[in-house]
């Protein structure tokens, strides 16, 4: 009999959808590296309210490397809350269901389940090992198990999760800050491996020649979240900055919930359009051009994992200036870039003014290396494959 690839099932809470590209892209990276060693699948359920209630649309999406089946199925119109958030969640259970079969029939029965996010995807794998002995394992993302954060509630959600977790094969965090909130909630399992995010490294590459500019350029990037990513603390010391010296500027690249609050807020300052430009959202090349162009990169997190945004800056040979928070110090350090604490404007106004004179003292080269290493396709898809054969189903029919 001649030896088939192991069929892993990909089930992600975040994923690329048709009405944004960005959401769980890292988990579409992660589904793309490992597809050398193994036949990827994705199952993705979408509520979308465009669909007419009780309706689901079934898409299914083939490439060189991935299996993509999309469900939108319509949400409920009652105008019972309850009622309204039970049938909802009964379709969203359904269409997995419906998913399954669809998959065993047009790929095969999966030799393994890969949960993206917990906690009701976790229920469904756990559910389907019980049934069929498929094992499962989770990759979470999530910052809700961190100290800043207060929303991982509920005696049945955390009895639930517990539980999910404790039947996996294997937990993959992606940071070992992320792994030690984790247990701290009690979410106990015997084969917890840090995994990182994975970055395009052609996408995000050096330049061979950096234009050289009469004032120095720097960027933040981010999902504008001001009670996270603190970029209101970031324009103050804008601002004091402008007021020494003016030989820079810092452009700011992203959208979210507080982009024009905070773009109100550098106005009110003086320094929007001067000082601090708001491109707005960047994606892909035109992303990957504005950070390689940078000088170097700012990040005033009050708590993370490890931001992708970090990862890209280190391929495209850039040094990050960041808060010492959550994972982000398990990979900046050394001749990385520069660790300062969070909420320390005057830290971080003091190494901004050190990284004006001395960005160029980084090694663009040594920066995408460290990348290279640690965060590329190949590096992490042989991470995930490791782990994946280590809990296959025994079958003898199986490519090892």
């Amino acid at each position: 009999m001649t030896p088939r690839k192991p069929i892993v099932l990909y089930l992600p809470r975040w994923y690329p959808h048709r009405y944004d590209p960005m959401p769980g892209l890292f988990i579409e990276r992660h589904a793309r590296s490992v597809a050398k060693y193994v036949n990827v699948t994705v199952l993705y359920v979408h509520a979308d309210d465009k669909v007419a209630s009780g309706k689901r649309e079934i898409i299914l999406r083939r490439d060189e490397e991935l299996t993509e089946v999309r469900f939108y199925f319509g949400t409920s119109r009652s105008r019972v809350p309850f009622l309204r958030s039970m049938s909802n969640l009964f379709r969203y259970l359904s269409c997995h269901m419906e998913g399954l079969k669809i998959i065993k029939k047009e790929i095969g029965k999966p030799d393994l389940v890969h949960v993206n996010v917990l906690t009701r995807l976790g229920v469904i794998a756990m559910l389907y090992r019980w049934m069929t002995g498929t094992p499962y394992v989770i990759t979470e993302h999530w910052t809700r198990y961190l100290p800043h954060m207060d929303n991982f509630k509920g005696s049945f959600r955390k009895f639930m999760t517990r539980m999910v977790v404790r039947n996996a094969s294997a937990v993959l965090p992606v940071t070992d800050n992320l792994r030690r909130a984790m247990e701290k909630h009690g979410l106990k399992n015997r084969n917890y491996h840090i995994i990182p995010n994975v970055v395009d490294m052609e996408m995000f590459h050096t330049m061979e020649d950096v234009p050289q500019t009469h004032k120095t350029e720097f960027i933040h990037v981010s999902c504008f979240e001001d009670k996270q990513k603190n970029i209101s603390g970031i324009l103050r010391v804008l601002k004091r900055l402008s007021e020494k010296r003016q030989d820079w500027e810092c452009t700011l690249i992203g959208d979210g919930i507080h982009f024009e609050k905070l773009r109100s807020y550098a106005r009110e300052l003086g320094i929007e359009g001067t000082f601090a430009h708001f491109s707005g959202l960047k994606e892909n090349e035109e992303l990957a051009k504005l950070m390689r162009e940078a000088a170097f990169q700012v990040m005033f997190s009050r708590f993370e994992n490890l931001p992708v945004v970090i990862l890209e800056s280190l391929a495209s040979g850039v040094p990050v200036l960041s808060t010492e928070v959550g994972g982000i110090k398990e990979h900046l350090h050394g001749n990385l870039g520069i660790l300062i604490p969070s909420e320390d404007e005057g830290a971080l106004e003091e190494r901004i003014e050190f990284l004006l004179d001395h960005h160029e003292e980084f090694s663009r080269e040594k920066l995408r290396e460290y990348a290279r290493q640690h965060f590329s396709k190949e590096v992490i898809g042989k991470q995930l494959y490791d782990v994946y054969h280590a809990h296959f189903t025994n079958s003898p029919e199986l490519n090892p």
